[in-house]
């Protein structure tokens, strides 16, 4: 050790020794014989003393009041964390929680003192984000929002906000997670677009029937002169052909060799049932036209409605065709609905003929037991109908859309889309009631149709 280094090791030395021995005064001045005996000796003044002694204590009350704020401070905020209504986590740069508010504790059922040091895969393993997408986040640095991450399947599912902020400072590193349920907003959302797509199918669909009308109504009136012309029960009919010479017998006969009756009355009936179904996109555009609704039968209902299409469930198999189980589920005692009977009726016509359909789909094996279920009860003051089928099911992204207009998984000319989507405008605009999807590839589909059992007060049985 060379000179300049041993004056500073002695130099220090001294500043310790001379630094104990006075903090030894202090402590022993404390005590009233002892500072006598100190101020005799000269080791201490008095006033110096109290100077010491005074500093010592507001060194203290002021240790002691920071103390308290820091307390203070944090009581508050752990507060204010417990009172936001989001999921909100604190996470170290390797995952490890070091906040967890009220929210989490009742989103995962673990308390704070349970996952507080846990890793975040343990503690909150619901969580729609992986730790390597969190990790990704941090190393970026800037905040990143994902928004309705769906969780579960079904009307079960529910949608998740999940927003990730990497913590801004130098020294510490890690992350606040913040997770919202908007399952809600979501189901709001959808609603709302549905409506829009609703409305502009009804402009679309009133349209198309004046459109049609006008020359509808031409056909039909040609075709009923031409039935009453050909008719042999019209004396007009035999005048002109004796003024003409001609044998009114034998044109008859002709006429009905060739089938030219049976032709025009085809065309009738056809006319007929456009006339029909003009008639049913008018009043489908027209969510105020005075439908007439009464009470009805709702088991009776969908009885009648499974035998005028049963006829129609044949299903193409391998052997040959193939009836499928059909089960019915309805509970004793059902009240009465107010409803219209014939649009209720398409509503089921077209869930079941779906249903029947399903197991004609490609990707659906020849079934042994094709089978289509249709229950019946009450939830408090609705009446519940089910069809439900073991078909193919649906993947999430045709679930989404199967109530949207001219949305169809069907070839061309297979069909329109437009069933499910009038369906729902049914059940929804001229019942008051809801109809709902559950479904999965693979397991089969189930609609649900909810209807109130009675009207609320104000509200006309014979139209809206």
């Amino acid at each position: 050790m060379d000179a300049r280094s041993l004056a500073w090791a002695v130099l220090l030395l001294a500043v310790v020794i001379v630094a104990q021995f006075t903090l030894i005064a202090l402590l022993l001045a404390r005590h009233p014989r002892t500072r006598r005996h100190l101020v005799r000796w000269g080791l201490i003044e008095p006033q110096r003393l109290a100077k010491t002694r005074h500093q010592l204590y507001r060194e203290i009350a002021r240790h002691e009041a920071t103390e308290e704020l820091l307390r203070e401070t944090q009581e508050y905020l752990q507060c204010v964390i417990n009172s936001i209504p989001s999921v909100l986590i604190g996470i170290t740069f390797d995952g490890y929680v070091t906040h967890w508010n009220s929210a989490a504790e009742k989103a995962s059922g673990l308390s704070a003192d349970e996952v507080l040091g846990a890793h975040i895969d343990q503690a909150y393993p619901g969580l729609p984000v992986d730790m390597e997408t969190i990790t990704r986040i941090m190393k970026a640095g800037a905040p990143t929002t994902r928004k309705n991450i769906r969780s579960g399947e079904g009307i079960e599912g529910t949608f998740i906000d999940v927003t990730i902020c990497p913590l801004v400072s130098d020294e510490i590193s890690g992350a606040v997670i913040l997770a919202d349920d908007v399952t809600l907003r979501v189901r709001f959302e959808n609603m709302m677009i549905q409506n829009e797509k609703m409305t502009s199918l009804g402009e679309l669909a009133a349209g198309l029937a004046h459109e049609i009308n006008n020359p509808l109504a031409g056909i039909l009136n040609n075709v009923q002169n031409i039935l009453r012309r050909i008719s042999g029960d019209l004396d007009a009919n035999h005048q002109l052909a004796d003024s003409l010479g001609i044998n009114l017998a034998d044109i008859l006969g002709y006429l009905k060799q060739r089938q030219i009756p049976e032709f025009a009355e085809n065309i009738r009936e056809a006319g007929e049932r456009a006339t029909h179904i003009v008639r049913n996109m008018l009043e489908f555009s027209h969510s105020n036209g005075h439908l007439e609704q009464r009470e009805t039968d709702l088991v009776e209902l969908v009885k009648h409605s499974l035998e005028l299409a049963i006829n129609t469930f044949e299903i193409r198999t391998h052997p040959g065709r193939e009836q499928p189980i059909i089960e019915q589920h309805f509970a004793p005692d059902l009240p009465p609905v107010i409803c219209s009977p014939s649009e209720i009726q398409q509503v089921i016509l077209n869930l079941l003929r779906n249903a029947a359909q399903s197991f004609q789909k490609s990707d659906y094996a020849p079934p042994t037991q094709p089978k289509i279920v249709l229950s019946l009860w009450r939830d408090m003051d609705q009446l519940c109908v089910e069809i439900s089928d073991n078909g193919p099911g649906m993947s999430e992204e045709v679930a989404r859309h199967v109530f949207e207009p001219f949305f169809t998984t069907k070839g061309v000319g297979q069909g329109t889309g437009l069933g499910l989507s009038v369906s729902h405008f049914i059940i929804t605009e001229h019942h008051q009631g809801t109809i709902t999807v559950n479904t999965q590839p693979g397991q089969g589909t189930r609609f649900l149709i909810r209807l109130p059992v009675s009207r609320p007060e104000g509200t006309s049985i014979e139209g809206k």
